[in-house]
């Protein structure tokens, strides 16, 4: 299912680059290892799927690079170094391997089209995945978790099979929006934030918000939406302290990987 990028000679690092950026700062440091913790984290909630899917960061300081995983590692195998840093070309600018094909297509035209998207997490995880392939609006904004997400979603429509050139990456990127959340019909979710930690809250909770959602779904009872005044209302109330609440969260999964699987640092 995966499919290497190794087939274009520009993808390869170029250790000669005019002006390279100085890739060794702190800020970067800390990206890499916070989306490396997310990695061993989603593995973890049984968020990945083999090795077909991809998180990426814009590097601090650069905003013509990202960060990425190399193909070829599932997300419990990845650790901070083993990250690659890619332009937009495809060129590899650090780091051993190439992205996975689709990696490249979706998350490169996604930082080069909505500068707002910092971050970018794209998974197949099983629940909010099947929701994404039912008629009508994923979410039924029925549970409390949902609300979080309420009025950020879009739905891409139009499945197209793989993202295996620039236009499949364009097309996404234009119909993502302002959401934050993309349900891609047939495929999987994508999870577009202003940082890392942002990111992971908002996959982790989307997850168990679909969760939630599909189990009701499942007694063949109806499920009852909340009142549209009251679920704005408590969206508003949820992202009032969001950023402050994903900095903590994405702390908590790095004390307990600190604790029990440190390697994710290396």
């Amino acid at each position: 299912m995966a499919h290497s990028l190794t087939d274009r000679a520009a993808h390869s690092e170029v250790p000669g680059r005019p002006n390279r950026p100085d890739l060794s700062t702190n800020a970067i440091r800390t990206a890499r290892e916070d989306l490396a913790a997310c990695f061993r984290m989603a593995a973890r909630n049984g968020f990945e799927e083999g090795i077909c899917n991809h998180f990426s960061a814009v590097v601090p300081g650069n905003d013509d690079l990202f960060i990425v995983n190399p193909y070829g590692y599932a997300f419990r195998e990845l650790t901070a170094s083993k990250l690659l840093i890619c332009d937009f070309n495809g060129t590899v600018i650090e780091g051993d391997g190439a992205p996975e094909a689709t990696a490249f297509y979706i998350h490169a035209e996604i930082h080069r089209r909505l500068p707002r998207a910092k971050v970018a997490f794209h998974t197949h995880m099983r629940y909010a995945t099947a929701l994404s392939m039912t008629d009508g609006p994923p979410l039924i904004w029925a549970g409390q978790t949902a609300l979080k997400f309420y009025g950020r979603t879009a739905v891409d429509e139009h499945y197209n099979g793989l993202a295996l050139d620039n236009r499949e990456g364009t097309r996404i990127a234009e119909g993502a929006g302002d959401a934050d959340i993309v349900f891609m019909k047939h495929h999987g979710v994508l999870v577009l934030a202003p940082t890392i930690a942002e990111a992971w809250d908002d996959l982790y909770y989307l997850e168990r918000a679909a969760e939630v959602q599909a189990l009701a779904m499942s007694t063949g009872r109806t499920v009852s939406p909340v009142d549209p005044a009251i679920a704005e209302a408590t969206y508003r109330q949820m992202r009032e302290g969001d950023a402050d609440s994903a900095r903590a969260h994405l702390a908590a999964i790095r004390r307990q990987l600190d604790a029990e699987d440190p390697q994710y640092r290396h």
